[in-house]
């Protein structure tokens, strides 16, 4: 009983270790051709959906992943690579707004208050991605994130029918970068479930018209 218990035990965990491999593989291939590290590289869209991180770590020190990412999207109004920004994050309690505390920062660095449109809804990337377009009626954006992250959204999206490309911010290379990066690893299985149940994101509700 223990070597059958043993050698399923086995054959599962490499089931999980093979669809973990081919999910990685399958979204990092498919959007090759749409994340760009170069700003020259993007197409010009009418908005940007920056996806929203904490401002600050547990241990109170600044995200670096917030930082570059505002830096990334600040680089793209700048150089008239977008017109809108759509901030969208987790505000899931008063104490904690993610979409608040990046539009403060992109104030602080000169985009005009009213291009930022602000995603109170956005608590994981699926939502982001898709409230962007069932909301805010947008089928073609720049998603602003770094480039581990912007290949699962950029994947999302394009298979919800959507013309995005992604314009990676800086990555982080401490221990704390690492330890997101092995939580990607496995956020990448989940893309594929999502796809076989039909997910839906969280909150929808009435769409707001970017003019």
């Amino acid at each position: 009983m223990k070597k059958r218990l043993f050698k399923y035990g086995v054959i599962l965990l490499l089931l999980i270790i093979g669809f973990t491999v081919f999910c990685n593989w399958k979204i990092a291939g498919d959007t090759k051709a749409y994340v760009f590290d170069r700003i020259s590289d993007v197409p010009q869209q009418k908005v940007g959906v920056l996806l929203g991180t904490s401002k600050l770590l547990k241990n109170g020190n600044s995200n670096q992943y917030f930082t570059n990412r505002i830096e990334a999207a600040v680089q793209l109004f700048e150089q008239d690579k977008i017109q809108y920004i759509i901030v969208s994050g987790d505000n899931s309690s008063k104490e904690y707004n993610e979409p608040e505390d990046m539009k403060i920062a992109l104030v602080e660095r000169g985009i005009p208050e009213n291009r930022i449109i602000l995603d109170y809804a956005g608590f994981r990337t699926f939502d982001s991605v898709i409230r962007a377009k069932e909301i805010f009626g947008q089928t073609k954006y720049v998603i602003i994130s770094q480039k581990f992250h912007n290949q699962r959204a950029v994947y999302i999206a394009r298979k919800n029918g959507i013309e995005a490309y992604g314009f990676n911010a800086e990555d982080v290379k401490n221990y704390g970068g690492f330890k997101t990066k092995v939580r990607e690893i496995f956020a990448r299985n989940k893309v594929f479930i999502d796809q076989l149940i039909g997910q839906k994101p969280k909150f929808l509700g009435e769409k707001i018209e970017i003019r």
